[in-house]
């Protein structure tokens, strides 16, 4: 990369005035002006939509921004408008962790993302990738000068291996450098001292000499930069191709190195064809779709990769084997592992007592020939849950009620481990900690972990047969003289039944303030995604809709209720229990695990703006799950709330 950034064209001020971002495009030029209120909290579903991220090449500068609420930002717009500056708000990039969206933007010309504060992930996959950022609004002034801003103003404050990738222009220009012995990340040399369960992690998992497979340090604390040895390595359909082009562009000719810990996963595009809009098929998406499939086959084929895929039953495609995060917790993750997976709910495997987080494209990439990823050690955030949840009250209250507190609400938790303990959580089964953990990304987090104790154990032993011996070998602590960022109380007994109102995941009000304030007609309840369709939350569909039925109730006149398996063993349960009968008496429509409406790719999606659907889902950002509004709530109030027809309490 050259020493300094010169830029020539044109800076796109994303205001939070539509009308001040359409004159842009129109021609006007805006300067900085610090009274300005910037749009806040754009994801990466604005930056490339999920129907842009069919594609995994340039034509991606095509589609940059347009999902920007309000569509201001036309097809075509970034490039065509000469943009190669692009500001922001707060907590640019949130939300999933696609590597089309800052490269969709560098391939429309943006050579520098400027905002208030930049998620974790999208920061990461921009440097991965050579794109510039930084949130020091004063460089705005210093390019309207025509100065040229030295490379070094944009690795202040990074780690050194941060810092020495956005030098090199990109990760993989670095990992040539380091693989070749010209350049090293620097030696960790922390003095050995208190460890939270992330930080003893990291550090057991320290690359010390990748060529003599020598891992481990005495020590780490915040702020160390290093690689780290994983575990388990996945990704899935969506970003597999991206990924696969990245692999033998940087390592032409090589393999995947371990094969049998990387696996692959077609879950995220699997009814994609039955809500497909018409206008997307007449643009060919239905067929550029279908290639993702197809290129995620022939590259594990190839590289001898494990393919959850789809599931036939008699001679008919119904779902897939399962959702990556849950199969996760199923099969592959264990305490103590660090687990990468691209896909921003990689952390939902924290719920093992595990390090898991998702990863990019170019992460992803690099780390199926090197086996390691980078890692800036984490700050953790501790909560410390005590009392018991009220009936009517689960996990997924709890991750809402946490969400909209100041500290998230204004990105302090953007990068922080969310380390959860108490004897609240412990009483938690597994399924209800996974939601925890699930929506640690929802902050802003890395990742979110609990420690893992004999409901882990027991879990694992009845899911795998691995020796209990062996399990309780792996589990990680925290020592009780650990350093957190910060440490939340959170009284369980206090915790209401929540909603987070359309728009962000930390828009969360109490149920019963939102009911006393207004009437939420709605038209859509949906039940599903890795954070709804587990086996405890078909507990919680089955035990609103048994007590409906067993009234003579169904679900409400005008609303469609959908209920969507994680995957097959949980179809299975609810099988067993006997909950597909009183679904089904109940009028919800059940649909074989997929990510599905969740990624707007599946039954239960709207496809009207004056829809409104209340979602046990983890997300609920402009455009997610289509262009309706979304409350998100636990599974109990999606159930009752499809019998009421309208926004309603479980009880």
């Amino acid at each position: 990369m050259p020493n300094n950034l010169k830029i020539t064209g044109r800076v796109l001020h994303l205001a939070e005035d539509p009308e001040l971002v359409k004159k842009q495009f129109a021609g006007e030029s805006l300067k900085l002006d610090p009274a300005r209120k910037l749009v806040d909290s754009i994801s990466t579903d604005e930056i490339t939509p999920g129907w842009v991220c069919y594609y995994y090449d340039e034509t991606l500068a095509k589609y940059a921004l347009i999902g920007l609420r309000g569509g201001v930002v036309p097809q075509g717009g970034i490039k065509e408008g000469g943009f190669e500056v692009v500001v922001s708000g707060r907590s640019k990039g949130c939300g999933s962790s696609r590597e089309q969206a800052p490269y969709a933007e560098q391939v429309a010309g943006i050579k520098l993302v400027v905002a208030q504060s930049i998620e974790k992930i999208y920061g990461q996959n921009c440097q991965n990738i050579g794109l510039l950022t930084t949130t020091d609004f004063s460089i705005l002034e210093r390019i309207e000068r025509g100065e040229e801003i030295p490379i070094s103003e944009f690795t202040k404050g990074l780690d050194a291996i941060s810092a020495a990738i956005v030098e090199a222009g990109g990760l993989f220009a670095y990992n040539k450098e380091r693989m070749a012995g010209r350049t090293a990340p620097p030696v960790v040399d922390t003095p050995k001292r208190p460890m939270t369960i992330v930080e003893k992690i990291i550090a057991q998992h320290a690359v010390v000499d990748a060529k003599a497979n020598k891992l481990g340090v005495p020590a780490v604390k915040p702020g160390d930069a290093l690689f780290v040895r994983t575990d388990v390595r996945f990704s899935h359909e969506y970003v597999t191709p991206m990924a696969a082009a990245l692999f033998r562009q940087g390592f032409a000719g090589e393999k995947v190195q371990h094969p049998e810990s990387v696996f692959a996963f077609r879950d995220h595009l699997t009814f994609l064809d039955l809500i497909m809009p018409r206008a997307h098929k007449d643009m060919g998406l239905d067929k550029q779709a279908s290639k993702l499939a197809d290129v995620q086959q022939q590259f594990a084929d190839e590289m001898g990769l494990k393919l959850y895929g789809e599931v036939h039953r008699d001679g008919q495609l119904v779902g897939s084997e399962a959702i990556c995060h849950n199969m996760v917790i199923e099969e592959l993750g264990m305490p103590g592992d660090i687990i990468t997976g691209t896909d921003s709910h990689t952390c939902m495997g924290g719920a093992l007592g595990a390090f898991a987080f998702g990863v990019g494209s170019t992460d992803m990439a690099n780390a199926w020939f090197t086996r390691d990823v980078r890692v800036k050690v984490p700050e953790t955030v501790l909560f410390r849950l005590t009392g018991k949840m009220k009936p009517g009250v689960c996990a997924k209250d709890v991750m809402l009620h946490i969400l909209s507190q100041p500290f998230f609400r204004g990105g302090d938790g953007i990068g922080k481990v969310l380390e959860f303990q108490g004897p609240g959580v412990l009483a938690m089964e597994l399924d209800e900690r996974a939601t925890l953990t699930n929506m640690a990304v929802e902050a802003g987090g890395f990742t979110g972990v609990i420690e893992a104790d004999d409901v882990v154990v027991d879990y694992i032993h009845a899911m795998r047969g691995t020796s209990k011996d062996e399990i309780r070998k792996r589990i990680v602590k925290s020592d009780p003289d650990a350093k957190f960022f910060a440490t939340f109380a959170i009284d369980l007994d206090a915790v209401e039944p929540m909603v987070a109102t359309p728009g962000d995941p930390r828009n969360g009000v109490p149920l019963q303030k939102l009911l006393h304030s207004e009437s939420v007609k709605l038209d859509i309840a949906y039940g599903g995604s890795c954070t709804g369709g587990k086996k405890a939350d078909m507990d919680m569909y089955a035990s609103v809709l048994k007590r409906a039925v067993d009234k003579g109730q169904r679900v409400a006149d005008g609303v469609q209720l959908y209920i969507q398996f994680g995957s097959q063993r949980i179809r299975k349960y609810a099988e067993e229990q006997g909950y597909l009968e009183i679904f089904e008496k109940a009028g919800a429509h059940l649909v074989d695990p997929s990510c599905g409406a969740c990624i707007k790719a599946g039954p239960g999606v709207s496809d009207k703006p004056d829809q409104v659907t209340i979602s046990a889902i983890n997300r609920n950002f402009p455009g997610r799950s289509g262009p309706g509004k979304v409350y998100l709530a636990s599974p109990l109030v999606v159930a009752a709330s499809a019998i009421a027809g309208r926004l309603a309490a479980p009880e």
